[in-house]
C-alpha cells in the first residue's frame, strides 16, 4: 500500500485529551477544556511520566509546557511588536491558546482548525462558553488533503492577505513521515507567499542521537506511538538539517529555538539536561 494511503491523520485527536488536561493542571486553560478521556489518560500514565522523571530526569510536561510557552512566547512578539492581527492554529485539539490569545489581544482574528471530529467538538465547546464571535472561529482541515474544502488554500481563501498572518502547530508534525510533512510544509509556504508577511511556529522533536538521555527518549517515543496508534518518528538531526529542510520547503528565514535555554524566562523551573524539544520560526 502507498504511504501515503497507509498514513492518516485521523490518529491524532485521542491525544488532544491528555495535552489539555496538562493545560488545565498548570493553569494555562478553563476548566472547559479538561474531558474525562484526558483526565483517565493522565491518572493512567502518572505512573511511567513520575518513573521517567524520577529516574531519568525526563519530565513529559515539562517538554509539552516548554514547546507552549516557547510558542506563546513568540506569537506575543509578533503580535506586539509585528503588528501580526491574524492568526491561525492548525491541529488545535483542545488547546487554550485561542481563547487566551483573542482575550488578551481584543483586535485578533483567531482561526482554529483541525480535522472535521475535533474541529466539531472544539466549535461546540467554544460556542457553549460564549467564546466564538466574529473574530474567533473554528473550521475543518485536513494537511495532507490536496483537493477539496478542507485543504489548506480553503483555509486561509477568507483571510486578509494584504496583512501579516502566523501559523501555529503543535503536537503535530511528528506524527509524519519526514516526506509527509515536507510536503505540508512546502504548500504552507507557497500559500504563506500570498501574505504581506508569513510566520510559521511549530516543534519538533530532533533525533538527537548525542543527548544523554536518547535511548530513554527512543523508549518513550515508542510508547507515545503505542498510545496514539501511530508512528512518531525524529526529524532531522541537528540544527542544520533543520534549516536545511525548512528552507527545502521554501521558507525565507528559519530560527531554531531550544525552549530549555529560555525556561526561566518563560516562567519554567531551570533544566540541568540538554532540551529535547525544538520550536522553529520560519517565515516566507
Amino acid at each position: 500500500m502507498p504511504e501515503r494511503a497507509r498514513t492518516s491523520s485521523a490518529h491524532i485527536s485521542p491525544s488532544a485529551h491528555y495535552t489539555g488536561y496538562v493545560w488545565y493542571r498548570h493553569r494555562l486553560a478553563d476548566p472547559a477544556f479538561v474531558t474525562g478521556f484526558g483526565r483517565f489518560v493522565h491518572k493512567l500514565l502518572w505512573p511511567v511520566t513520575w518513573g521517567a522523571r524520577a529516574g531519568f530526569g525526563l519530565d513529559i510536561e515539562a517538554l509539552l509546557l516548554q514547546r507552549h510557552l516557547q510558542i506563546d512566547a513568540q506569537l506575543r512578539a509578533a503580535i506586539e511588536q509585528g503588528g501580526v492581527r491574524q492568526v491561525v492554529e492548525i491541529a488545535c485539539g483542545l488547546s487554550p491558546r485561542g481563547r487566551r490569545f483573542c482575550t488578551r489581544y481584543p483586535h485578533l482574528q483567531y482561526l482554529e482548525a483541525d480535522l472535521p471530529a475535533m474541529a466539531a467538538r472544539k466549535r461546540l465547546l467554544l460556542h457553549g462558553e460564549g467564546w466564538l464571535d466574529g473574530r474567533h472561529q473554528v473550521c475543518a482541515v485536513d494537511i495532507l488533503a490536496e483537493r477539496g474544502n478542507q485543504r489548506l488554500a480553503a483555509l486561509f481563501a477568507e483571510l486578509d492577505h494584504s496583512q501579516p498572518v502566523v501559523v501555529i502547530t503543535e503536537g503535530l508534525v511528528n506524527y509524519f513521515p519526514l516526506a509527509l510533512i515536507e510536503g505540508f510544509w512546502s504548500r504552507l509556504a507557497a500559500e504563506l507567499r500570498g501574505f504581506s508577511q508569513g510566520i510559521y511556529l511549530t516543534e519538533l522533536y530532533p533525533d538527537l542521537h548525542e543527548h544523554p538521555r536518547y535511548r530513554q527518549l527512543r523508549w518513550g517515543v515508542e510508547l507515545i506511538g503505542r498510545l496514539t496508534r501511530g508512528s512518531y518518528p525524529l526529524h532531522y538531526r541537528d540544527h542544520a538539517e533543520i534549516v536545511a529542510g525548512f528552507q527545502r520547503c521554501g521558507f525565507d528565514q528559519v530560527q531554531v529555538l531550544d525552549p530549555s535555554a529560555d525556561a526561566v524566562s518563560l516562567g519554567l523551573p531551570a533544566t540541568r539536561l540538554p532540551g529535547l524539544v525544538r520550536v522553529i520560526q520560519a517565515q516566507v
